[in-house]
């Protein structure tokens, strides 16, 4: 499991926090766990642990691990009186809510990735996962962040209940940009399949005044049709349990 996700860090550096993306995806997360709230969360590959932070400040759990197998140090960090331990493996998994934000597709096996986690979860412990949405989508942003597939709301659960999981809840996110953003990649595939233009992350530094548009129209789909959103987007949401 790779740290991929550093690259589009090493792309926004500390704008990753205020970044519509990252905004729109937290506040997504928050919702859809309802009322869930835990002690502690942990979160698998989870680079900075942008999401862990965004559970703390909103009071889902107290403190979280962050377990990541390339962090060059492990060490404990304060986030707003909290406690962040980022750390390269762990033995059980205690916790009551794991998070693999955009995990799974980084790795060739990804039941077994579930699994390694999922064995040692309490019965009643959720898992909240997120990949991205449809192969058709591929594109040269794929390529460049090292994606071993996209997926279908079918795919996924395939993969978390042979890892022994049941699934609560499925949805899809940023249906939105949906519609533009399958064009703009069927067009830029053609182009890199000519040679014209090279893979690379799609995330990128906007103006201040789109990225507060972004944000503003991710939230109306946040509080009305992410709730029933079972068929369009470019990311899955998915609430899973140990039985």
């Amino acid at each position: 499991m790779n740290l991929m996700d550093l690259k589009e860090e090493d792309i926004l550096v500390q704008a990753i926090y205020d970044h519509w993306y990252y905004v729109a995806k937290g506040r997504a997360l928050k919702q859809f766990l309802g009322s869930i709230k835990v002690p502690q969360v942990l979160d698998v590959g989870a680079g900075s642990g942008i999401f862990s932070r965004q559970l703390l400040d909103a009071g889902i759990c107290d403190s979280a691990i962050c377990v990541d197998p390339n962090y060059d140090t492990e060490h404990i960090e304060e986030h707003n009186g909290k406690t962040i331990e980022f750390t390269r493996s762990i033995d059980n998994t205690t916790q009551h809510l794991s998070l693999m934000m955009d995990v799974l597709e980084h790795v060739p096996d990804d039941t077994a990735l579930v699994k390694e986690y999922s064995d040692t979860m309490e019965k009643g412990a959720y898992v909240l996962i997120t990949v991205p949405a449809f192969s058709f989508l591929w594109s040269g942003h794929d390529v460049f962040l090292e994606h071993y597939r996209r997926y279908t709301p079918k795919m996924l659960h395939r993969a978390v209940q042979d890892a022994g999981l049941e699934v609560v809840q499925t949805r899809l996110f940023f249906a939105s940009l949906f519609p533009l953003v399958a064009l703009i990649r069927l067009v830029k595939n053609v182009l890199r399949k000519k040679g014209a233009i090279e893979p690379r992350s799609e995330l990128a530094i906007y103006p201040k005044w789109l990225n507060k548009l972004l944000i503003a129209i991710h939230g109306i789909e946040r509080v009305s049709l992410f709730r029933i959103n079972k068929l369009a987007g470019l990311s899955i949401f998915c609430l899973c349990r140990k039985p």
